[in-house]
């Protein structure tokens, strides 16, 4: 892998309640000069980062009903077409886990078909962020192949504040059941480049992390040897 290859996995990440404006310009001046994928940040900043990344071919993500998932199917459709009218090219919302442990998969496949849907007609990427740490395998397995009908583009592990994030395990487990239909985003916890190398090897496509300097700097070291 080359480097400009590893940067162009990265979905750099500034989801903290108290980020100010500065904070978002470093951010995207970061994900600019290092051609990151993506900022992951709230949905609220999103016109601020569209204007700073504009001309920059870097994508602007914006995270819907975060980090719990629990507004209804309708506010979630609200808050993703708020961001997409905003300027966000992706978008990474979470599931309801509540009616996911209700055994309720005909509204967690309602959920993902809604906001997938308004993210196809305007040309969006979605992804769809299970929060593992709080479920079964079979109910990750469930949820991926009910991601594997829908067709989202990604199907994601972690928000970052759970009780822990992505793991090997998991990220095996997604990519296994959605084949070559979806692709896997890996988040939460992963804050070197072996945990990140672990990740791509298992199966994911992309990195969401706010390490993706100290990642860098590690892999240039491990590839100097």
């Amino acid at each position: 892998m080359k480097l400009q290859d590893l940067c162009g996995m990265f979905d750099h990440t500034l989801l903290k309640p108290f980020a100010d404006e500065k904070s978002f310009e470093k951010l995207c001046k970061e994900a600019a000069d290092n051609k990151f994928a993506m900022v992951a940040i709230n949905s609220s900043p999103v016109s601020l980062c569209k204007k700073l990344l504009e001309g920059t071919g870097v994508h602007v993500g914006a995270a819907i009903s975060f980090p719990l998932g629990q507004t209804s199917i309708e506010v979630k459709a609200f808050e993703t077409e708020d961001a997409i009218k905003n300027g966000a090219d992706e978008i990474d919302y979470v599931i309801n886990i509540g009616e996911l442990k209700n055994g309720n998969y005909d509204y967690i496949k309602k959920e993902m078909e809604t906001i997938v849907g308004i993210c196809k007609k305007n040309n969006v990427i979605s992804k769809v962020i299970f929060e593992n740490c709080y479920l079964e395998k079979s109910e990750i397995k469930k949820v991926a192949e009910i991601a594997k009908e829908v067709k989202p583009d990604f199907i994601k592990t972690s928000t970052g504040f759970g009780t822990s994030g992505a793991t090997i395990e998991d990220v095996k487990l997604m990519k296994q059941t959605v084949g070559e239909d979806v692709k896997v985003k890996a988040a939460g916890g992963i804050r070197d480049w072996e945990t990140c190398k672990a990740m791509i090897e298992a199966g994911a496509e992309r990195i969401g992390t706010s390490s993706s300097f100290k990642i860098i700097e590690q892999f240039k070291a491990a590839n100097e040897k």
